[in-house]
């Protein structure tokens, strides 16, 4: 789960913008059709996911660098069906989409379905105009790839050469923390990437070395890593009143199996049993998942974590903003990940993070994070306790570590994902 959407000026979202410049710009040859599935799906629901902030990012960027070039389609949430977006209709969603995230209240609650549905209906597809020359088809999210068949008849309509994002592996690689059913729905994603897709761009090293296994050798496919971008504004003063009295460390991401809440909420129990009112808080930012029985369990029924840690599901990116300035650190013990998102904003914030010593992770935070093994309490008991010293040397340490770095930009990014597009583009059929 990313911490931040890619913030557009009004003015990228709104005008027609210029023709595209530098390499990509000059070269304007063959169209690209982005693929906007993703976001028209999610348009009721305030909360984004990291594939939501990706997949908007790219339409922002791409909207940006190659305007001139560029085009959207979506598998319709209202119909199921393929076709063309009236890309001033686009424009309109994606700052509909930014302004539901950033700030949220009952009031902007009730009005979000009202207004889904009159972007929805305006974003109703259109034709596919017939193909006076090859197209590519670029995707950044796994939306419907499980139907190798609708992709094909996709790219068929489009006379289009596919390019994929993939996001990560771990429901094959490990099954144990899937949904039910996801393993077998993120083989066929694979196999649908696998046959149709002409160029594969992985979010990590990791991503791409777990997906070797799935793909068979195809002359003249091309594969790159672009780490995800990350974009950042100037920090908001922490939270004031009760929020700031303790110290607190953030949690962000779904509740779910593989992020491995149970390991904090066992060493949140310890703070709390030997501290009492002295212990830090644990702030958990993100929406319950699933197989998460015993972590549910510890937060409805355990006497001893009440008033230590707190859930919060639905945090706009103003107020979260906020919970990170005053954070004491960003805590991810997760045993898998794809990239680590939320390590690249929160060390782009200036927030410290303690995390799992895991490859993805350490793509994403290079020396700056403190890591340590997901099985490993005692060190994470003994780290904590660490950093919520006013005087913490560890914490001192790690602040001392991110002066002078910056994070991957999404400008960066796309510079990796439009070099693909113009190599699928320049291969020969």
């Amino acid at each position: 789960m990313a911490l931040k959407p890619f913030r557009a000026p009004a003015q990228m979202l709104f005008s027609k913008g210029l023709p595209g410049t530098g390499r990509h710009g000059r070269r304007a040859r063959k169209p690209i059709v982005f693929d906007l599935s993703r976001l028209l799906s999610r348009a009721y629901h305030l909360t984004p996911t990291g594939i939501d902030r990706v997949e908007y990012a790219y339409a922002v960027e791409l909207l940006n660098r190659v305007p001139d070039r560029l085009r959207f389609a979506a598998v319709h949430p209202a119909g199921g069906y393929y076709g063309r977006l009236e890309i001033g209709a686009v424009r309109q969603f994606l700052a509909f989409t930014q302004a539901r995230w950033q700030s949220r209240g009952e009031a902007q609650r009730d009005a979000v379905r009202t207004q889904a549905i009159r972007h929805l209906f305006a974003l109703r597809p259109r034709a596919v105009p017939v193909a006076l020359g090859q197209r590519v088809y670029l995707q950044a999210s796994p939306h419907h790839l499980e139907d190798g068949k609708l992709v094909r008849s996709i790219l068929q309509t489009e006379r289009a050469r596919f390019v994929n994002l993939v996001h990560d592996v771990i429901p094959l690689t490990y099954p144990e923390f899937a949904r039910p059913n996801g393993a077998v729905q993120h083989a066929r994603r694979l196999r649908t990437i696998d046959r149709l897709a002409d160029g594969i761009i992985a979010n990590s090293h990791a991503t791409l070395a777990a997906l070797g296994p799935h793909l068979t050798d195809r002359p003249g496919r091309v594969a790159r890593v672009a780490h995800l971008g990350c974009e950042w504004s100037d920090p908001l003063p922490p939270l004031a009143g009760k929020d700031a009295e303790r110290p607190y460390f953030l949690c962000i991401g779904t509740i779910e199996p593989r992020k491995n809440h149970l390991l904090l909420l066992n060493v949140w129990r310890r703070l709390a049993e030997s501290m009492g009112d002295a212990a830090p808080r644990l702030v958990l930012i993100g929406r319950r998942g699933w197989e998460n029985e015993n972590v549910i369990d510890l937060l409805e029924r355990s006497v001893a974590l009440r008033g230590h840690v707190v859930e919060q599901p639905d945090v706009d990116d103003r107020r979260l903003t906020r919970l990170l300035a005053g954070a004491r650190a960003v805590l991810l013990p997760s045993f898998a990940e794809g990239y680590g998102m939320p390590v690249a904003e929160a060390l782009a914030t200036g927030v410290p993070v303690i995390c799992s010593d895991i490859s993805a992770l350490r793509e994403a935070g290079g020396d700056l994070p403190d890591y340590l093994d997901p099985l490993d309490g005692v060190g994470w008991l003994r780290t904590i306790l660490d950093y919520a010293r006013p005087d913490s040397p560890m914490r001192a340490a790690q602040c001392e570590r991110m002066r002078g770095w910056a994070p991957m930009s999404w400008s960066r990014h796309m510079d990796i994902v439009l070099d693909v597009v113009e190599a699928v583009a320049d291969q020969r059929r």
